[in-house]
Parts: C-alpha cells; structure tokens; sequence
C-alpha cells in the first residue's frame, strides 16, 4: 500500500527542483530571445530577415544538439552533460555584449543553441521518467509551467530590462538566471534513484529503440503551433512600434495569467477525455487572439488577444507532450521529449523566416493574420486525421463481426 502511494507520488523533491532548473532554463532563453530583434535592427541596421536569422540558428543548432546529446547519453553520465550544457549557455549569454558583426552574434547564437539543446533535453527526459504513468498529462501540464511561465514572464523581463537599462545588463541578468540552476540541480541530486536504475536497465537497449511512428502527428502539430509563437518573439516589439502602442511587453504578461489557470486544468482535461477535447477549443483560441492582435490599436484589444493566446497555447502544448508520452514506453520518453523539443525550435525557426519573408513584404499587421492561418491549418488538419481514424477504426470492427 505504501509503494502504490509512493508510485503514484508528484511533487517530489526531485520534481520540483527539476522544475525550477527548467524554468531559470528558459527564462534565460525567452529574456534573451524577445530583445535579440529590437537589439539588432538598432545596433547593426539588419532588416527583418537577418533580424530573422538570429532566431532561426539558434534553433536550428539545438535541434542538432538534441541529436548530439541522445548519442551523448549512450556513453556519458547524463548529469555532466546536463552540467555542460548548463554552463554553456551561461557564458555564451554573458559574450553575447562583444559580439561586433552580426556574422559573430550568429556563431555566438549557433554555440548558445548547442548548450541549450543538451541541457533542455535531460531535464524533461529525467522529468518524465519520475512522473506517475497515470498522471502523465496532470505531471506534464504542471511541469510545463515552467516553460509557459518563461515564456511568458521571460519576453516581458528582457523587453523592460533592454529598455530601462540596456543589452549590456540584460546579457549579466541572463548569465545568472541560468547560472542559478547548477547550484539547485548539482546540490539536491534531482535525478531519484529509481530513474538512475531505470537508466541502467535500458542502457545496454538503448540503441535497439525503435522509432515510434505515433509521435510524428503530434509533433508536426507543435510545428505549426510554434511558428504563430514565433512571430510573438521575433516581431512582437517591432509591431508595438508599428502601431505607436507603449508597454507592448504586458502582452507576455497578461499571456502568463492565462496560462498560469489552463495548464494544470488542461492536463486533467487531457488524462479524463482526450487530446480532442483540450486541442480544438484551444486551437481556436488561438485563430482568435492572433486576430484579435493583427487589428490591435489600443492597449485593450492588445490585452484580450494576450490572454487568449495564453488560454490556447498553454493548453495546446502541454497536451500535446502529454500526448507524445502517452503514445511512448518509458525507454521511448527520452525520444518523445526530443522530438517534442525539436518540433518546437523547428516551428520557431520555420516561423522566423517565414513571418519574417512576410512582414518584410508587408506589415507586421498582415503577418499576424497570416499567423492566424497556420492555427486554421491546424483545426483542419487535426479534425481530418480524426474523421478519417475514426472511419478506419469502425471499418476494421465491422470486418470484424463479418
């Protein structure tokens, strides 16, 4: 009785502290992420689509980082690449203020993505194998905030901190948030013996995995729900300064309210009724507030399309990890979250040059609206991979009476 209640355990010490590492993680990341674009049109005169590249080669290289640390695993202790990939970050964010070209704040971005791509892969793989299998989607929705939360919080910080006191400042506020992380992970040994020995047990399987061919649809879901996130990080400054609208970073607030109250009531939605039930509505949650923002000309309107980006995105993207672990055995998580991962940096860097391609042959207004379009390509997409499933499944059972 005592280990049924053990197992079926969330908040442990372990879960928590990895957690917060998550997010001083991306808080690094999105306070950084959200300023690149005003700091380089201005310090460099760079157009939106080399603006766009500096988004684009971050994510590119920590999509080919993840590659590089599932191989780094097979053969390292998975804490020092955590480690490695933690101090990385810390010191490229700290160089990023000597970069005098934009060729060297690209190489200086291609090494940022590198350590970010390892440390943001291990945490999430030794956080889905502590999680209750019947909790997955409650565990992920929780553990998700921390990513929601930086990225909310995060674009709101960078955007106030680069225009109260500078990049200069910014950079060292960055360097230490997720310096902040080796101390709380190093000290409170998150990594629970039962996922060490788990570890152990598949070690020697590990390279006969096979690829799980269930986790393909979710993930090209995220894509393009990361590509509207995408025009959010790289443009949304450059818009408030296109419509004269003052204090554009509350929109990452008033993003985080919502999405502090849909995440963990979406995992529940998600472990009792499906995947449907969270995605079409949140979907169209989306559709709307990039609407909503694309004919933005008041703070107001600003506000009601932040806080319906917030109910949409922070229910679409935890249900869709939950999803791809759901569908995934344990030795199958660490290939779930990577590929989760690498769909979203995919989508951030797609969105990147393709909002920008946009933008720059447009407005920023015309953009969103564009936007708008890829979450409409998605309700098409996800309602008619399910029409025709379900189709298949009542075929296959009247067959089966026959």
């Amino acid at each position: 009785m005592q280990q049924l209640e053990q197992s079926s355990r969330l908040w442990t010490k372990s879960f928590i502290c990895l957690t917060i590492g998550a997010l001083l993680l991306f808080l690094n990341l999105q306070m950084l992420l959200s300023s690149f674009p005003a700091y380089v049109k201005n310090e460099f005169q760079a157009g939106d689509l080399t603006v766009s590249l500096v988004t684009s080669v971050f994510a590119i290289s920590a999509i080919a980082a993840r590659f590089m640390t599932a191989w780094l695993m097979k053969k390292m202790n998975r804490n020092v690449i955590l480690y490695i990939g933690l101090a990385i970050a810390a010191l490229i964010t700290g160089l990023y203020v000597i970069a005098d070209s934009i060729g060297v704040l690209l190489v200086m971005r291609v090494a940022y993505g590198i350590g970010f791509g390892m440390a943001s892969t291990i945490i999430p793989t030794l956080v889905s194998q502590i999680i209750p299998g019947k909790r997955m989607g409650e565990g992920i929705g929780y553990f998700g905030l921390s990513t929601s939360l930086a990225m909310s919080i995060g674009p709101m910080i960078g955007l106030n901190v680069m225009q109260q006191s500078g990049f200069v400042t910014l950079s060292m506020i960055g360097m230490w948030t997720v310096l902040a992380a080796i101390p709380l992970l190093l000290f409170s040994r998150s990594v629970p013996p039962e996922a060490r020995k788990s570890t152990e047990a598949h070690k020697g399987a590990a390279v006969k995995i096979p690829f799980n061919k269930q986790l393909l649809f979710p993930a090209f879901l995220n894509v393009i729900t990361a590509v509207t996130y995408s025009g959010l990080l790289s443009f949304i400054a450059l818009f408030g300064q296109f419509r004269h609208l003052e204090q554009v970073g509350l929109f990452f607030l008033f993003n985080a309210v919502t999405i502090i109250i849909v995440r963990p009531i979406s995992g529940r939605i998600f472990d009792s009724r499906g995947h449907a039930a969270v995605l079409i509505p949140a979907a169209i949650c989306l559709v709307a507030s990039l609407t909503v923002l694309s004919y933005a000309t008041s703070m107001r309107m600003l506000i009601i399309a932040a806080l319906l980006y917030g109910l949409g995105f922070g229910a679409i993207q935890p249900t869709l990890q939950a999803w791809m672990l759901r569908s995934s055995k344990p030795e199958q998580y660490g290939m779930a979250n990577s590929m989760f991962y690498n769909s979203t940096d995919f989508g951030v860097a797609a969105g990147a040059l393709i909002l920008g391609a946009i933008s720059s042959i447009s407005n920023y207004a015309i953009m969103y609206r564009y936007s708008a379009g890829f979450m409409v390509l998605f309700l098409i997409v996800y309602v008619a991979v399910r029409v025709v499933s379900a189709n298949r499944k009542d075929g296959i059972v009247e067959s089966s009476q026959e």
